[in-house]
């Protein structure tokens, strides 16, 4: 037996591809799962759907674009600090009430945003709804998880996370285009109903907590963060995220620059990059349940070849748009799994575990982007980013590596255990 399939619970990989064992469909993923992933849509989508908008908000607020920006800034700071913080502080709430809440202060904090008209209040709105968001995502990958049970449990991240990647395929331009017609704060106005919609599915199907479930002390949760095997996760978390959104985020002065691509075509080749993230996000969580740890060395090795490949290639137009669109099917496909990882290795503090890959997320696209930003005014120009791209994403592989070496060191060690049991048991009958 290979390491994947020893550190999986017994009968999980039948159960994954066959849960009845005999050849029948996969097993199927309950309803609560979808509503989970509609949430994360939501949050996907506010996160980046002020890009599209920040001319208008500049001017409707007499601040510079330069200055707007920090509206998407101060989410991330906040998605970062927020993810762990308020995994403590709503530890002892059921989950089901935790969701709501944070949906709550979530469409409070967009009609704030929605009526505001001083800039530092938007700050701090947008500031406040990322705790929120990191709340949610935190809650809903293990409510997500426990729903699916350990046959499913990393594709069930996977259709979470989904939710995440359809934001910036449908959520984020029809964000920009329904801002053109309404104003800026037209957008903001639907996320916040669309919330309260969402919050009203999740108090009709999100199960309550079992009633034998025990909530562990504040020191418990935190002695959880002594798992070695949780860091090396949370250091893959930051290192793949940030290796893909370093180049992204500043892929259109390549297209342009570099592949010859009008200007007017660039929002397709993105649209391509997000249908191929959404593909790819399924597909990682339907392998990392079958194989978690060759998924998570194979997929960052094959995002890395992408990124070397754009630097080399990214003067010819035809081969950049398909690596592009590679770049989104590979590059953040492993995080379903990662995140599955990380709640095993969170042991009982799974919601804590969640949180600390968000914010490993964030970090890493925070530290990722602000390098290659760096890169754009020296001698590699253009290219820069997918060159500190390529590099953040090939250290993805010492920790997953080292984590993948860990799990078959201690199954070596299982079944050795078990082979001596069995002898004695044996010896004992003789």
């Amino acid at each position: 037996m290979t390491s994947d399939q020893l550190s999986r619970p017994a009968g999980s990989a039948a159960s994954a591809a066959d849960p009845a064992g005999d050849g029948g469909p996969p097993v199927r993923l309950p309803f609560v799962v979808y509503v989970l992933a509609a949430g994360t849509f939501l949050m996907l989508t506010t996160e980046f759907v002020v890009a599209g908008l920040l001319p208008e908000i500049a001017g409707d607020l007499h601040v510079s674009v330069a200055r707007a920006g920090l509206l998407i800034t101060v989410f991330a700071v906040g998605m970062i600090v927020g993810s762990p913080s308020m995994a403590l502080l709503t530890r002892r709430l059921p989950r089901r009430v935790t969701l709501m809440l944070a949906l709550g202060i979530f469409a409070a904090g967009h009609v704030v945003i929605a009526l505001g008209s001083s800039f530092p209040l938007l700050l701090a709105a947008r500031f406040v709804t990322a705790w929120a968001t990191g709340a949610f995502w935190s809650v809903a990958s293990v409510v997500a998880t426990r729903a699916a049970g350990p046959a499913a449990g990393a594709r069930a991240l996977g259709l979470v996370g989904a939710g995440g990647m359809l934001a910036n395929v449908v959520g984020v331009p029809l964000g920009a285009f329904a801002g053109q017609l309404t104003g800026w704060r037209g957008p903001f106005w639907a996320l916040a109903a669309l919330a309260l919609a969402a919050a009203v599915l999740i108090a009709r199907h999100v199960p309550h907590d079992r009633a034998h479930e025990e909530i562990g002390s504040l020191r418990s949760e935190l002695a959880a963060l002594r798992s070695g095997r949780l860091w090396l996760v949370l250091a893959a978390c930051a290192t793949t995220t940030g290796g893909v959104l370093s180049a992204y985020s500043y892929i259109s002065p390549l297209l342009t620059g570099r592949a010859g691509i009008a200007t007017g075509l660039v929002p397709l080749v993105l649209v391509g990059f997000g249908v191929g993230s959404l593909i790819g996000t399924v597909l990682g969580g339907r392998l990392g349940d079958v194989r978690p740890h060759a998924t998570t060395i194979v997929v960052p090795a094959v995002t890395a070849v992408v990124l070397l490949g754009i630097c080399r290639l990214s003067t010819h137009t035809v081969p950049t748009v398909v690596l592009v669109v590679l770049l989104g099917l590979f590059g953040l496909s492993v995080n379903p799994v990662l995140s599955s990882l990380a709640v095993r290795f969170g042991g009982p503090a799974p919601t804590l575990a969640v949180a600390m890959s968000v914010s490993a997320y964030n970090a890493g696209t925070a530290v990722g982007s602000g390098i290659a930003g760096a890169t754009l005014s020296s001698s590699l120009g253009a290219v820069g980013p997918a060159v500190v791209g390529t590099g953040i994403a090939t250290l993805t592989l010492i920790p997953t590596v080292v984590i993948a070496l860990l799990q078959r060191r201690h199954d070596v060690v299982h079944v050795r255990a078990c082979a001596e049991d069995v002898v004695l048991s044996c010896g004992q009958a003789a």
